[in-house]
């Protein structure tokens, strides 16, 4: 949350009341919420919040790069801090569940994959949609 904010400020944002309120939502987050969820969140904390504030400054933070949009192919977009370690994404196409992982394997492979077609990555998103197998 601290990180958010201080994110923010050096970028020169100002941060009122209600966008460190929404900065800490963000930063406390351990899922991937949309900004409906963001603002049920928001809101708890602090009721004066409205539904358009949100919006205006999730789209003001993913402009700024503290955040990061994702879509999740169900229509709604999601966000998570732009700043987190590299992972990537396995999407239960069933229940909405997202499964965060790194594989050593996968990182390994598309570097390769990169340097034969003459490129060097420099970065990649992998999100990958799924049903979980019965057991």
């Amino acid at each position: 949350m601290a990180d958010i904010i201080a994110r923010c400020e050096t970028k020169g944002l100002r941060m009122t009341d209600q966008r460190r309120v929404i900065a800490r939502v963000v930063g406390e987050a351990e899922d991937h919420p949309d900004v409906e969820e963001l603002y049920a969140r928001a809101h708890r904390l602090d009721p004066r919040i409205s539904l358009a504030t949100v919006y205006r400054t999730v789209k003001l933070f993913e402009e700024e790069g503290i955040l990061e949009r994702l879509e999740f192919g169900d229509g709604r977009a999601r966000y998570e801090d732009a700043d987190r370690d590299h992972h990537d994404h396995l999407i239960d196409v069933a229940t909405g569940e997202v499964i965060e992982f790194v594989d050593p394997e996968i990182e390994a492979l598309q570097e390769k994959i990169a340097a034969r077609l003459g490129f060097s990555l420099i970065g990649h998103r992998l999100e990958l949609l799924g049903k979980r197998l019965k057991d």
